[in-house]
């Protein structure tokens, strides 16, 4: 992870809930700066730090915010979307047969000629490889182990996931409200 003294190329701001955590850690919660400048004005945010780079018009100008925090708090217990990357976030980027990371894939752990539904119980992160091994059996019939069974996960551990994955690039304005646990880095 690098930490960058200029800003990110379009000088996003970094989003902290009122309780000054970030909305989402993966992905970081950016916004434009655009979007920004438009909740300052509306007053839906405060401006905890800002970039050198100015915004002017005939008759003001503004520090562009490097990071804001919303006004009102937002409840993050909502049910998670069922989506692809979602799913790959709850398993961590890793195939949950053999643990590879690469050409990763959607399995079906009760195979859909079978019945088998597309949810957060039946859909597993696999590796091209262990997807093509499995075919239309289940794992048991495969003679493969799921290393833990698929389930919906909470907004918690999603949040808790996406920890695991700093981005590259981290403005130094942003660092102070970021919490990455470098031993879980993959």
């Amino acid at each position: 992870m690098q930490v960058l003294e200029h800003p990110p190329s379009g000088c996003p701001a970094l989003v902290l809930n009122a309780d000054f955590r970030p909305l989402s850690y993966y992905p970081l919660s950016l916004w434009a700066w655009q979007d920004v400048v438009k909740a300052v004005f509306l007053d839906r945010v405060d401006v905890l730090s800002t970039y050198d780079q100015e915004v002017r018009s005939p008759s003001f100008a503004m520090k562009l915010p490097s990071v804001v925090s919303l006004r009102d708090y937002v409840p993050q217990d909502r049910t998670p979307a069922f989506t692809r990357f979602n799913v790959f976030l709850r398993d961590g980027f890793a195939c949950l047969y053999c643990g590879r990371r690469e050409d990763l894939t959607f399995d079906h752990v009760i195979p859909r000629s079978r019945g088998g539904r597309t949810s957060w119980r039946n859909i597993a992160t696999a590796c091209s490889r262990c997807n093509l091994a499995k075919g239309g059996r289940t794992p048991a019939e495969a003679r493969m182990v799921l290393m833990r069974t698929p389930a919906p996960p909470k907004a918690w551990e999603l949040q808790e996931g996406g920890r695991r994955f700093p981005p590259n690039h981290l403005h130094q304005s942003w660092v102070d409200y970021l919490y990455w646990d470098a031993e879980l880095e993959p």
